[in-house]
């Protein structure tokens, strides 16, 4: 699969995509990446005079890349459509280490735990430019094919 066309398929758009670049998919692992613009949203109210991006959009940055794309990555390997498919994060344990800037590059690596009956598990790292590990922890999610 073409991995802008992966991108492509994610259920989010600007302002609330979080995914630049997919550099590596397979059954097992995917590992993307982001930089924060300075300009997000976000920033406006995080912090006076010294924005730092929310723990909440560290989490979604990694679902985006670590669950979601991989969920979609695996939905296709089965031969699903992917015209009407549905995505809920089910839960997330996550663990803080660094602050993220804006005009910040992370990079999402993540690993498949588990991939039965739809719901996905991953143990996902995001790490800065530095290579510093930023957070890390395991999302779980339900992915739907809606047969309608």
């Amino acid at each position: 699969m073409n991995l802008q066309h992966l991108i492509a398929r994610l259920p989010y758009s600007k302002p609330f995509l979080f995914v630049d670049s997919l550099l590596e998919i397979n059954e097992n692992y995917v590992e993307g990446s982001y930089t924060f613009k300075e300009n997000e949203y976000f920033y406006k109210g995080h912090f006076k005079n010294h924005p730092i991006t929310p723990g909440v959009i560290l989490v979604e940055c990694c679902a985006q890349i670590g669950l979601v794309a991989l969920g979609i990555f695996l939905l296709q390997k089965e031969g699903a459509s992917l015209e009407n498919v549905k995505i809920a994060m089910s839960s997330s344990q996550m663990d803080f280490y660094l602050p993220v800037y804006p005009l910040e590059f992370v990079t999402v690596k993540s690993e498949k735990i588990y991939f039965r009956f739809q719901k996905l598990k991953c143990e996902v790292k995001m790490y800065n430019s530095q290579g510093k590990l930023v957070c890390k922890g395991s999302l779980t999610g339900m992915l739907k094919k809606d047969i309608s």
